[in-house]
């Protein structure tokens, strides 16, 4: 490790002043930030932890929606009562990730703001068509994630909460790499109030729906429909691990795994 400054928040407000300021990177759970800064990968003079701060804390039901505090653990989704009787697929997604490690530290926001093409997050948000709040403003899923690594946010802009609408039906299914627990690929397929979302996480640059996929799902929501779908390989990646056109058909299969979970 190198030098650099660490910060400790004091409120939200002073993270995103401090950040503005060193134009330093925040810590969430640093199950990202700390391994690239390991490999020099990244290298912040400046980092400022977020921690501390109870008000980016905690899980609520409010109506028809659940909030998740974007410093919330994966554990702690994942063993919540209340996101199992609302949304039980959220807290399915939040078991699967890593090890008992990475779900002991890792965060919801710190998760999406780092927006790893293959993790599991952000196929959540994207699938069940969640809005991310931040100290400035509200973002809808379908506008914050850009690309590799790539979102929305501003440098100085933080996760607050990331608020979920309670679906009909929903499930996450993925093909998990054996030893990172990263999808290969993930499919979170979602009955919503606006009609049938499916979001694919680790087949491709950044999280993304797959339209086809939608389409057959909203005239037969069956694990046959789904699995029926030829999604097309091309832009896909294409690593040791798989082709495009193998990771185009486990798509196909990933989806309807999650159909079939919905029920």
């Amino acid at each position: 490790m190198y030098a650099f400054e660490l910060h400790q928040a004091k409120s939200v407000a002073d993270a995103a002043a401090l950040l503005a300021k060193t134009g330093g990177k925040a810590l969430a759970g640093g199950q990202s930030l700390v391994a690239a800064m390991k490999l020099r990968l990244a290298q912040p003079g400046h980092v400022v932890d977020l921690s501390g701060l109870a008000e980016l804390k905690g899980i609520r039901r409010e109506g028809d929606h659940v909030s998740i505090g974007a410093m919330t653990r994966h554990a702690e989704v994942a063993s919540s009562d209340v996101v199992k009787g609302a949304i039980p697929a959220l807290a399915a997604l939040a078991e699967g990730i890593g090890d008992r490690q990475v779900r002991n530290m890792g965060t919801l926001g710190g998760s999406l703001a780092n927006n790893d093409p293959a993790a599991d997050w952000p196929a959540g948000v994207l699938g069940l068509g969640a809005t991310v709040a931040t100290n400035k403003r509200k973002i809808a899923a379908d506008d914050f994630f850009k690309g590799m690594y790539e979102t929305a946010l501003a440098a100085d802009e933080i996760i607050v909460s990331v608020s979920f609408p309670v679906p009909k039906k929903a499930a996450y299914a993925k093909f998990p790499n054996p030893a990172s627990r990263f999808a290969l690929v993930g499919v979170f397929a979602a009955q919503t109030g606006s009609g049938v979302r499916v979001a694919v996480t680790g087949a491709a640059s950044s999280v993304f729906r797959c339209k086809p996929l939608e389409d057959a799902l909203a005239k037969s929501w069956s694990s046959a429909a789904a699995k029926a779908v030829k999604v097309d390989a091309s832009g896909l990646n294409s690593d040791l691990h798989g082709s495009p056109a193998y990771r185009a058909h486990l798509v196909s299969v990933m989806a309807s795994r999650a159909v079939e979970a919905a029920g």
